[in-house]
């Protein structure tokens, strides 16, 4: 497994990570508690050594399964949790909340619930423009410093957010600012790359599948469940699975499955080479359910797609519907 340095720090993981979001079984549809403990343990024999999760996901249920899957294998495990939310009891994120008490409390709750005394990498999970980044950023370095954290980072920050913080530290640095980046949604990308290249942080990109488009699994005649947040269609503010749009990025996905079929490849491996393709990207994060999923998915780690396969890629995904240009907040 290709691994690969978070930013400018001493911090590695594998180029492809497992994210938890789905196996907290709120909010994705149904997961079956058993399959994802071998999901986890089919990662690991794969050389994943990345693993995402949040005290949100499944109100901690997705922690409390990462720390059941990697006992006696801690050391094997690169650990990334998250903190500064506020939800309720089925997973619906209420507010944010980085004041340093609530995100302490949130720590001390994900290192119970993960069966250990430190995280490797923790992160916060929304900016929250009710507390300074200068005090968010304090609150990080305290964390280091008293061992609970080896690194530091955060998520869904912009640029300019991103740049404000860094430049607050003075007794760390981010590691990494993780961030959706898929075929289908470049945005995040266009700002938030360029200062992760001028800061040394690394990229952790979330949903490289598309929350599930990319994956080939999503037909026609799909039907989310009542629970699942794509029902709705709009997935962090792009229209992609309105009616009229998700069918149109089905034909969208038809021609690159037959992109990837060309190269030997399958669809998710090819979505997920192209987000391995971006020079700051730390890891590549897969939502998997199943040991196959992730098998499949470690197996593009390495790949390097060529000019004229992204050139291809590129046209087909100008046909797509319900892109946005605009930031999620």
């Amino acid at each position: 497994m290709e691994t690969r340095a978070f930013g400018q720090t001493a911090l590695r993981s594998s180029a492809i990570g497992l994210g938890t979001w789905p196996i907290g079984g709120a909010r994705y549809g149904a997961s079956d508690d058993r399959d994802a403990l071998r999901a986890i343990a089919a990662a690991l024999d794969a050389g994943v050594t990345c693993f995402d999760t949040a005290p949100s996901y499944g109100n901690g249920h997705a922690e409390e399964l990462l720390g059941r899957a990697l006992a006696g294998r801690r050391g094997d495990a690169v650990i990334v949790t998250k903190g500064g939310l506020i939800w309720d009891a089925e997973s619906h994120v209420l507010g944010r909340d980085s004041r340093r008490a609530a995100i302490e409390s949130h720590l001390a709750g994900s290192l119970r619930r993960l069966a250990t005394d430190h995280v490797d990498l923790y992160l916060v999970h929304w900016p929250d423009p009710a507390v300074p980044l200068e005090d968010v950023m304090g609150t990080l370095e305290a964390l280091v410093a008293s061992g609970r954290t080896r690194y530091v980072g955060v998520s869904n920050f912009n640029g300019a957010q991103l740049t404000r913080s860094a430049r607050a530290l003075r007794s760390t640095r981010l590691a990494a600012d993780q961030i959706s980046l898929s075929l289908f949604d470049r945005r995040w990308a266009l700002d938030v790359l360029p200062a992760c290249e001028a800061l040394g942080i690394g990229i952790m990109a979330y949903g490289p599948l598309a929350h599930g488009l990319l994956t080939g699994a999503l037909t026609r005649s799909t039907v989310f469940d009542d629970a699942d947040w794509r029902r709705g269609g709009t997935l962090f503010g792009q229209a992609l699975l309105t009616p009229g749009n998700f069918e149109r990025n089905l034909d969208v996905v038809d021609r690159l499955a037959e992109i990837a079929r060309g190269e030997g490849l399958t669809l998710p491996q090819l979505a997920i080479a192209w987000v391995l393709g971006h020079g700051a990207v730390t890891v590549a994060l897969i939502g998997a359910r199943t040991p196959d999923e992730i098998t499949q998915a470690a197996a593009a780690a390495g790949l390097r797609l060529g000019d004229q396969v992204r050139a291809r890629v590129d046209a087909a995904m100008r046909d797509a519907a319900g892109l946005s240009t605009v930031l999620p907040t």
